[in-house]
């Protein structure tokens, strides 16, 4: 039986749990450690709470206007590099060292009171320790442990890897496409999913219902995803809902109650991620980006392909086709059985450990 540990700062959309669900299902025992809770409230294992930082706006607004200040204009940019590699100016550093000397007497009692540090394998989500000079990595590596950095998208593509951890880890992960070329080293797994905690509809509404959900609007689109549907509305008649910063729960249950869902359409991230995944689970037609490069490494896929330059016109498709749609419905929910199920994606990954000199 391995020992699994996974490190990140927050359960962002409930991965976590699936990976803990998927390890347990396999007879390995997991654990996964947080350090705030996620503003979507989903569930936590070992949270520390830790002071001075969050997703919430008291946090992340000043850090916002600090690093349009001091730093870039567009804190959004892609960073250069093969890989890109995290070098912040040095009032930055100093910030950061004084937030974890605060931190040290708490993860150290933590690492006591939970024994975090007597696992066999370690996966440091968006490639962080606790500490940016990678300290509790390389005591563990000394001991013999394995260590995996997964990156999930804006880490590295804006933050750029750390280069302590980055030198330390055996196996670098993602589940985001375009990081795949933005580092000489690293693998790819599908997002695990729990797809059977999930009931398909079986009906379409009328009026048709479209929804769209967002924690980024510029990430993903939304104002022009706004203006489009509102649009609809007054064309189409359809019943648009618009769902922000909600609790997961609340988001699901609007979710559920859709028959078509949008979930991004620029090229800031490639493709789709967990919000998809819950529609198609749903038995939704999801509406999304993907690039040629994308649609080429998934050529079967459910999504209806929509950019800000055609958006409405795919919309307009479905709406004046709605026999079309159970199909598609049908189709969302078999193509996420096979390719997302946790219980699938678990035997990617080891795999992946057995490169590394695992035994599972």
């Amino acid at each position: 039986m391995l020992k699994i540990l996974y490190i990140s700062p927050e359960n962002t959309v409930g991965t976590l749990t699936y990976w803990q669900k998927a390890h347990q299902l396999q007879g390995n025992y997991c654990r996964y450690v947080t350090w705030f809770h996620s503003a979507g409230d989903y569930p936590e294992d070992i949270c520390l709470n830790l002071p001075l930082i969050a997703a919430r706006p008291w946090y992340l607004r000043p850090r916002l206007w600090f690093a349009r200040r001091f730093e870039s204009p567009d804190p959004y940019r892609n960073k250069s590099g093969y890989p890109p590699i995290w070098s912040p100016p040095a009032w930055q550093k100093a910030l950061l060292r004084l937030r974890e000397q605060i931190w040290e007497p708490l993860i150290n009692s933590a690492i006591r009171q939970y024994g975090l540090d007597d696992f066999d394998v370690y996966h440091f989500e968006w490639g962080s320790d606790f500490f940016r000079d990678g300290r509790f990595a390389r005591y563990l590596k000394q001991r013999g442990k394995k260590i995996i950095s997964h990156y999930h998208g804006q880490d590295m593509r804006n933050r750029g890897v750390i280069p302590a951890m980055d030198e330390l880890s055996d196996l670098n992960l993602t589940n985001e496409l375009d990081l795949t070329f933005r580092h000489p080293n690293i693998k790819y797994l599908f997002l695990p999913f729990n797809v059977q905690a999930y009931t398909p509809k079986q009906a379409i509404n009328k009026p048709l219902t479209v929804c769209h959900a967002t924690t980024n609007r510029r990430v993903k689109g939304s104002d022009h995803i706004i203006q489009v549907c509102t649009e609809l509305q007054k064309s189409h008649g359809i019943n648009f809902i618009f769902i922000e910063n909600k609790p997961h729960a609340e988001v699901l249950r609007l979710k559920a109650s859709a028959d078509i869902y949008i979930d991004q359409i620029t090229d800031h991230a490639w493709g789709y991620g967990m919000n998809s995944l819950e529609a198609l689970a749903l038995g939704l037609v999801c509406v999304t980006y993907l690039n040629p490069t994308y649609e080429k490494f998934i050529p079967d896929h459910p999504f209806v392909n929509a950019s800000q330059i055609d958006l409405k016109t795919r919309l307009i498709e479905l709406l004046e086709n709605p026999n079309r749609l159970p199909a598609r419905m049908s189709a969302s929910r078999s193509w996420v059985e096979k390719y997302h199920d946790h219980r699938n994606v678990i035997q990617q990954l080891y795999e992946y450990y057995r490169l590394i000199g695992l035994k599972v």
